[in-house]
């Protein structure tokens, strides 16, 4: 059975003044983790605040091992990009196993 790992991203741009400031690192973020990880990412919540914002990405692999491994590198590239913007990151699991 096929897994299918879900990344959430929390952010908190303190140094965003305007949504114009916020969409600098969201759509950079979102650019490099498709490019990098082949990944779907989206932004899922806030998008009306120019501080805040939750992206999620999403995975599909023929085994978990694998979906694991590129969603913790697709954390790990997230917080060398956004460094202390990054609040909090998470892993979900279609079959409901949380990581």
């Amino acid at each position: 059975m096929p897994a299918i790992g879900l990344l959430t991203l929390e952010l908190h741009l303190v140094d965003a003044h305007s949504l114009k400031d916020k969409r600098h690192y969201v759509l950079g973020l979102k650019e490099r983790l498709r490019k990098k990880f082949n990944v779907a990412v989206a932004e899922t919540e806030d998008m009306e605040l120019q501080n805040r914002a939750v992206l999620a990405a999403v995975t599909v692999s023929a085994s978990r091992a694998h979906a694991e491994r590129v969603l913790k590198a697709a954390e790990e590239l997230a917080a060398d990009f956004l460094g202390p913007y990054l609040v909090s990151a998470g892993v979900d699991w279609l079959d409901g196993e949380a990581n």
